[in-house]
């Protein structure tokens, strides 16, 4: 069990569960809705992530008597809650988009069926992994389409949180990232993990060519060396001295790297490197990727921009109860901070020519209990056939027990197959509208 997995929750869940229970209505049928309301400036589409994760946390979303009497000896709920909480587990159901899924604003990514007091819990904590992962997988996406099937490396584990970095890989390596240097990633989901040196390395020893001797004589002349401690060129050409031409990679990480990229291919060429690939790294983003495409760079390495910063705008999921007692509730307020009522299904128009033509979000006729045809891995590796409508809603947990389970190659697969279903325009770096038309019926 996850120690302190309950807790992960903000004051006001516990005062709205209190007062409930206290006010006779804390059992009633309710359905609970996790959707984005806008998308980020120039971003078409969301890329959903950290599904699996979040499933992992609920199964170990129990309250210890150090986390009851916590709450209780600083009078967060009272006596009869305590109680209540001693013995709590999620036992409802939860619907929601499949990882590595393309979503949209109104798309009902997930879905909690249950009592009020049992779903209204899992708030804090379902918004707290979905905003981060579907933040970090969206960027990444981006980053993934700019690059154009050149590789990218997952470096932004000493820019953001130890664990938020464990997530963000996780999350970037579903959106199509090649690896991490996060090992903790590797070592929990398979994430595949990669790295070198850093320039204290270099600055260790009294020379450049000594730094590199000791890096090939550990790790062998498919390894990488990073080039720009002192003189970018002078570096190449001493890496090339010490490791021979068949050097796995040079590291540009300074300087204007087109140019230097150029330069270096040219120098790498004439000497009979002509395997020796290219890693750019040094704050990428996807705008930059983009510029950097005509550059000879077989890898790119993204750290700050898909973990943190401007490079991941915050993804604005919200947690909205839409059903009580099987009617629809829906939040009416000026500011756009609006809800649609009801419980919803969603699917994917494809067209003749196999291109998503829009998402379709069903709410009148849903029956009070799901279809017995839900499907349980919607798309895999796939697509939909032309002309069809591809369901994008799954089962993730049944009367409190998991069926959602997935190799995260499914989820990677996933992803690249809804991207490449979206119309062209959707993969443009600056969109000015989502990817897809969003259509209640």
């Amino acid at each position: 069990m996850t120690r302190g997995a309950a807790l992960l929750t903000d004051h006001y869940e516990f005062t709205m569960l209190d007062a409930a229970l206290q006010a006779g209505t804390a059992h009633r049928d309710c359905v609970f809705e996790v959707f984005a309301r806008r998308l980020p400036a120039d971003r078409a589409y969301f890329v959903n992530a950290g599904t699996g994760r979040l499933l992992g946390l609920i199964e170990a979303f129990r309250f210890g008597d150090e986390d009851l009497d916590h709450l209780a000896a600083r009078a967060i709920v009272s006596p009869a809650t305590r109680d209540w909480l001693s013995g709590y587990h999620f036992s409802g159901d939860m619907d929601g988009y499949a990882e590595g899924e393309v979503f949209l604003p109104g798309s009902p990514l997930l879905t909690v069926r249950s009592d009020f007091a049992t779903g209204v819990l899992l708030e804090t904590l379902l918004l707290s992994v979905l905003n981060h992962d579907v933040a970090v997988a969206s960027a990444a996406s981006r980053m993934w389409v700019q690059a154009e099937g050149r590789p990218l490396i997952e470096m932004g584990s000493r820019r953001t949180h130890e664990e938020a970095a464990v997530a963000a890989a996780r999350a970037a390596w579903i959106a199509g990232f090649a690896s991490t240097s996060n090992t903790a990633a590797g070592h929990r989901y398979g994430v595949p993990t990669a790295g070198t040196a850093a320039h204290a390395f270099t600055l260790l020893h009294d020379t450049e060519e000594e730094a590199f001797a000791a890096q090939v004589a550990a790790l062998g002349t498919s390894t990488t060396l990073l080039v720009d401690t002192y003189d970018t060129l002078g570096g190449v050409r001493r890496a090339i001295a010490i490791a021979g031409t068949r050097l796995g990679a040079v590291r540009l990480d300074s300087g204007n790297l087109g140019e230097l990229a150029h330069a270096t291919r040219d120098l790498l060429d004439s000497v009979g490197a002509t395997e020796t690939r290219i890693v750019a790294t040094s704050d990428l983003d996807e705008y930059k990727i983009a510029e950097l495409r005509s550059a000879p760079i077989d890898i790119f390495g993204v750290g700050t921009s898909v973990v943190s910063g401007s490079g991941h705008p915050a993804a604005g999921l919200v947690y909205k109860l839409v059903e009580v007692d099987g009617r629809p509730v829906a939040k009416v307020a000026s500011g756009g901070k609006f809800s649609v009522g009801g419980w919803k299904l969603a699917h994917r128009r494809i067209g003749a020519d196999g291109v998503a033509i829009a998402e379709l979000v069903r709410t009148a006729g849903v029956p009070a209990h799901p279809p017995a045809d839900l499907p349980d891995h919607p798309h895999g590796s796939g697509g939909a056939a032309a002309g069809d409508e591809r369901p994008l809603v799954v089962p993730l947990i049944r009367d409190g027990e998991r069926v959602y389970e997935e190799d995260l190659q499914v989820a990677r697969d996933r992803h690249a197959a809804s991207v490449a279903e979206l119309p062209e325009r959707a993969r443009a770096l600056r969109a000015s509208e989502p990817a897809l038309p969003l259509l209640r019926t």
